[in-house]
């Protein structure tokens, strides 16, 4: 047909079609819309059929200013959201009205070392009717039986001082058993609006 190409044609163009059990595919799985909601749960749609799975957050707003996004795990339908984390943050921030005021910098105070609390995905978020978070959580093979659950993020925000923040974190999961549910919260408040769609990669 004209206009698509067929599998593994085109080589000398650089243009190759995936082959049909190919890798790399987004596949949506749920999405949920916050209002002034106490957190945001994904419950089901986690389990073997992906080795990867992806959060996305698109303009997450904070009911209080000043407050951080963060997120925890749990196994099979267990609800405490408690598991064993050891992480590590990093941040680049930028002022609104001032180019010179910047930092990068390691945030001790936001990782942890066989930690059980909530995780920081950013923190300090501004809560002006014009600011929102947005960014992404990847956890790789959460239904694995035999290794740790490894996750990265990168999410951005504008602070309650009105800089930018970027913020980064990774870590892992400290158990060997799968992962099937995620929570989504604020460290105060609620939050108030914005979506969060979780994606399985194959």
């Amino acid at each position: 047909m004209s206009g698509i190409l067929a599998q593994n044609s085109a080589r000398n163009t650089g243009l190759i079609k995936a082959s049909s059990g190919g890798g790399g595919t987004w596949n949506l799985i749920q999405t949920q819309t916050a209002s002034s909601s106490a957190t945001l749960d994904f419950t089901s749609g986690i389990d073997s059929t992906y080795k990867e799975y992806v959060f996305k957050f698109i303009n997450i707003h904070p009911a209080t200013d000043g407050v951080d996004f963060e997120f925890q795990a749990d196994t099979g339908t267990n609800t405490s959201y408690n598991q064993t984390i050891t992480s590590t943050t990093f941040r680049a921030t930028a002022a609104e009205g001032d180019a010179t005021d910047t930092a990068l910098g390691y945030r001790t105070g936001e990782d942890q070392a066989q930690g059980s609390a909530f995780q920081d995905l950013n923190i300090g978020m501004g809560n002006d009717n014009d600011q929102s978070l947005s960014g992404t959580l990847t956890i790789h093979d959460p239904s694995n039986s035999t290794f740790v659950k490894h996750f990265i993020a990168r999410v951005e925000s504008p602070k309650d001082n009105d800089h930018a923040i970027d913020f980064f974190c990774s870590g892992y999961f400290n158990t060997t058993t799968a992962l099937t549910r995620f929570q989504f919260k604020m460290s105060s408040g609620n939050i108030d609006a914005g979506t969060i769609s979780l994606y399985g990669i194959l």
